[in-house]
């Protein structure tokens, strides 16, 4: 294979690089890497993993806190034809052990306060464990320090696995989505288009690198592109918007743009350098959009993507982003809606299962052959378990995960569109709503609500606003008041904690 057809996404990523003193990265503590530094940590860093034992198609696992080498190792892994896993740094040792039992990596990196007990899981597999702190300091980065810059990137097909991403598991046990390097670059290059990045952009990158969102849309889309990051190892607000002036482009979940609204500091000129604001891996709610919008001059590109398939949607650069929406397909992805049990498409502004395909559609679920052919169509749709529709002007809508559906009575209640009502009320922050055991109906309508800490909104004045907006049968049956809601670390409101919270409820 010659070098020009290397599909490895490190040569995609790196191989025509016209400019290697241009600014890759920079840190909150000032530190400035160039592309070409990058490109020189990634070979000593690929250079070391493979002298610890790493042979393509290994798995190098990583639970690590957020820093540039983290960042490097996965560049690296991807270089020496290796597949990168990464994990999310919140993660038990007891949860460790199912990961890393399934995957067999042959190498894990981790914090160096855990070393101890990953070694003991480590043991199992027959990996050899390096460590990584949140400074980028440990034996990792001892090691590479000593190797050559000079790597020659391994050869890999466009089908050959790049990543492995274990979905967040609500019920079951989790499943290794198998990501291809096609997947990785078909992605990436369509939203440096759909986006408009150029070299001169700056991103904010707030998000953890454990997950799509902030490994392969951020990190990626920002390399293709040629453009800088601002690296930060969290959300800061405050240091967010002290950066506006610096940057063009932010990436973050909702939690970002709540807790951004929270500052007097935020302000239309405030944000005035800044392109473009991006909202994604949870639903943002529309009240949310429309006052980014009021208080900045900006509406929030809200985009549609999941761990197995990367990005399917988003709304348009030009033309209106419209609140509670997610958008168009993105060029070369297919999005259709379908009747659940039949699999058949169904009329427009009909609530269905989202199903998509693309080149950015995974390749399948690692060692799970049986799960794999159960979630694909035989015409190569990927059956996405997302409940939505898409709207006469073509923009897709989500409703929810179809396994929140609820089903109350024998009727059919979509938990998004009671939350809508709710969350229009004066005094709510936000609900969830979820089905509880009913004995008459089977689930019972529940809401769970965020209330402002100055109203005085309670069960019976959300009930009497709710009666005559919806169905009987859509009603809650209870409406509960707690301070905050479950979420994961992605920001995504855990509502199978909610189910198992007020289980009980209707049985008391």
């Amino acid at each position: 294979m010659s070098a020009a057809a290397n599909a490895n996404l490190f040569s995609r990523l790196f191989d025509n690089l016209a400019d290697k003193d241009k600014l890759a990265i920079e840190t909150s503590d000032g530190t400035r890497i160039s592309y070409a530094d990058l490109i020189a940590h990634a070979g000593r860093m690929a250079n070391f993993i493979v002298s610890r034992g790493v042979k393509t198609g290994d798995r190098v696992a990583a639970q690590t806190e957020k820093s540039v080498e983290a960042l490097v190792l996965y560049l690296a892994t991807v270089r020496a034809g290796a597949v990168y896993l990464p994990l999310n740094s919140a993660y038990t040792l007891n949860e460790l052990d199912y990961f890393i039992g399934d995957a067999e990596p042959s190498l894990i990196v981790c914090d160096p306060s855990k070393a101890d007990g990953i070694a003991e899981l480590a043991k199992k597999v027959g990996a050899k464990v390096e460590t990584l702190d949140a400074d980028g300091k440990g034996s990792l980065a001892d090691g590479a320090a000593k190797e050559s810059a000079e790597f020659v990137t391994i050869p890999r097909e466009n089908d050959d696995l790049a990543a492995i991403l274990y979905t967040s598991g609500t019920t079951g046990r989790s499943k290794g989505a198998m990501l291809t390097h096609d997947n990785l670059m078909s992605n990436s290059l369509s939203l440096v288009e759909y986006w408009r990045f150029t070299k001169d952009d700056v991103l904010i990158h707030a998000l953890p690198i454990y997950h799509t969102h902030g490994l392969f849309v951020a990190s990626n889309v920002t390399l293709l592109s040629r453009a800088s990051m601002i690296f930060l190892p969290k959300l800061d607000p405050e240091q967010i918007i002290k950066l506006f002036p610096r940057a063009t482009v932010l990436m973050g979940v909702p939690t970002f743009y709540t807790r951004l609204l929270q500052s007097p500091n935020l302000t239309k000129e405030s944000t005035s350098h800044m392109r473009l604001f991006i909202s994604g891996s949870a639903p943002l709610l529309a009240e949310t959009h429309r006052e980014w919008s009021a208080r900045t001059g900006h509406a929030v590109l809200e985009r549609y993507g999941m761990t197995e398939t990367n990005m399917n949607t988003s709304n348009p650069y030009d033309g209106e982003r419209v609140p509670g929406a997610v958008g168009f397909p993105l060029p070369g992805v297919s999005v259709r809606v379908t009747d659940p049990d039949s699999g058949t498409e169904i009329a427009r502004d009909t609530i269905g299962m989202i199903e998509v395909k693309g080149p950015n559609v995974f390749k399948g679920y690692w060692r799970m052959p049986e799960k794999t052919a159960a979630e694909f169509r035989k015409d190569g749709f990927f059956i996405t378990g997302d409940l939505g529709k898409i709207d006469p002007r073509g923009y897709v809508h989500i409703i929810g995960r179809g396994k929140d559906l609820v089903i109350s009575g024998g009727f059919n209640v979509y938990p998004k569109e009671v939350e809508n009502e709710i969350d229009a009320m004066p005094g709510v922050v936000e609900s969830a709503v979820i089905g509880v055991p009913h004995a008459d109906f089977g689930e019972g309508v529940t809401a769970v609500v965020v209330g402002d800490k100055k109203s005085s909104l309670d069960e019976a004045a959300v009930l009497k606003a709710l009666d005559g907006r919806l169905a009987k049968f859509k009603m809650p049956k209870r409406v509960i008041f707690v301070d905050d809601l479950p979420r994961n670390t992605m920001g995504k409101v855990q509502k199978n904690v909610l189910r198992e919270t007020y289980k009980n409820i209707y049985s008391s």
